[in-house]
């Protein structure tokens, strides 16, 4: 199967639930599974969210066969010297499956909340080539790092034990911005994630992401392509249209949303997959929906 699921973890993530989905997407064939890394939603609203890097040491421990991680870490709470030290060492926990996805920072209230510096967007973005610089030196680097830069730094920095995969777990980076997200994910990315497009859209992404790849000296293949995409997933039509609650299907597959009955849900997987996609990761939202999780692995399996 080239599915995998993404959890919004702020929207009630526990141990109990967190356990319950991490045992059923490695039953059920997903190819893995992501979660966010957020502490509250965008509204404010507080309810169970797991901390990450504790939830995906568990994951690591307990399942053997799935990929998974962060869509995405920010590194504007995060310092990128400790995302790259817990991301190697998750990684070699789970032999291997860690997939280390990075990110700006981009929620306003939680910033606010627990006294984080967003930062202005073009602030933001330079910060964030920063922490890419910083992640990806310390993982692939033997030797001792020197980095002097606006917003982090590093003195003859070393990290312990060195990673067991070579140049540590693969660096993803999300998003559909082409003056700023591609760029950076040519630079330094081993997977770019597409994030709520539609098909022909995250064609057009993917070869412009070629082209950047192949005007700074690598290839196409060097980054692994991926995209993150809701859903709403009914098992009949009318478990279809109670889901909806009166919104328009068809307005909302535009947008690149995968909606419909299995065999629906089936052919765009398809859609993206022969867009570029080497996998597409649909948003699971009901976090205690396993039957639901069951049916949609069934409608994607061959896929």
């Amino acid at each position: 199967m080239r599915v995998g699921i993404m959890i919004e973890a702020q929207r009630g993530l526990n141990w109990p639930r967190w356990k319950r989905i991490g045992w059923a997407v490695e039953d059920l064939g997903f190819v893995g599974l992501w979660r966010s890394d957020h502490f509250v939603s965008s509204d404010g609203t507080f309810e169970d969210a797991l901390e990450l890097w504790v939830s995906l040491a568990w994951l690591a421990d307990n399942t053997s066969r799935i990929e998974f991680g962060p869509l995405v870490t920010p590194v504007s709470f995060r310092h990128p010297v400790w995302t790259a030290r817990m991301g190697k060492d998750v990684d070699d926990l789970s032999g291997g499956r860690l997939v280390l996805g990075v990110g700006t920072g981009w929620q306003e209230q939680e910033h606010r909340m627990f006294g984080f510096e967003l930062l202005p967007l073009r602030e933001r973005f330079a910060r964030f080539e920063e922490g890419l610089e910083v992640i990806t030196r310390l993982l692939r680097s033997d030797e001792p790092v020197t980095f002097h830069g606006r917003y982090f730094r590093l003195e003859g920095a070393m990290l312990m034990p060195r990673p067991s995969r070579p140049g540590g777990p693969p660096i993803l980076v999300g998003g559909n911005g082409r003056r700023r997200t591609l760029p950076l994910a040519a630079r330094y990315a081993d997977e770019w994630n597409g994030l709520f497009i539609p098909p022909a859209q995250y064609a057009e992404l993917n070869r412009y992401l070629d082209t950047l790849l192949q005007d700074i000296g690598r290839r196409p293949e060097d980054v692994r392509r991926s995209v993150m995409t809701g859903l709403v997933f009914g098992r009949t039509e009318r478990e279809l249209q109670e889901k909806l609650r009166g919104r328009d299907a068809a307005a909302l597959r535009e947008r690149g949303i995968v909606v419909g009955t299995p065999t629906q849900v089936a052919d765009q997987v398809r859609a993206f997959l022969d867009a570029g996609a080497e996998r597409v990761i649909l948003q699971w939202l009901d976090l205690d929906d396993m039957d639901g999780l069951e049916a949609l692995a069934r409608s994607v399996e061959n896929v």
